[in-house]
């Protein structure tokens, strides 16, 4: 898989769980970070069921995971020793193309009475994309 396609797939996890391409990336480099990051995933993938959850289409959620589609498109550019700027442009893209995706899923699963079945499985898709793309 190239980088520019492997970062196109960690703006789409990004897409579906904001933190979880940036968390899988962390957790592959010693430190701190990884602990954050890992929480971060983790109670983004609880806050994602509560009912009081913001739809991810409006601005500020959508742009949230633009951006960290985004970096994480461009911090595993780097690790991999290419510029950051395009495979940044592809992930931010297929993070706002995720997005849509998920959210038209996630309303699909509303109307036929499997909510929580479908956010479970967007969860582990996300990860495991993440997973995947993230490998060296």
């Amino acid at each position: 898989m190239t980088t520019l396609l492997r970062a196109a797939a960690l703006g789409a996890a990004a897409g579906a769980r904001s933190v979880t391409p940036v968390a899988v990336l962390a957790l592959r480099r010693p430190g701190w970070g990884r602990a954050v990051a890992g929480v971060a995933a983790l109670g983004e993938l609880v806050a994602d069921k509560l009912p009081r959850t913001p739809s991810r289409l409006k601005p500020a959620p959508l742009a949230g995971r633009i951006v960290l589609g985004a970096v994480a498109g461009a911090g595993y550019a780097r690790r991999q020793g290419v510029a950051p700027v395009v495979p940044a442009l592809a992930a931010a893209a297929a993070a706002l193309a995720a997005s849509y995706a998920g959210a038209r899923w996630r309303a699909y699963a509303a109307r036929s009475s499997f909510s929580v079945p479908a956010a479970v499985a967007e969860d582990a898709a996300a990860v495991a994309l993440a997973w995947v793309s993230a490998r060296r």
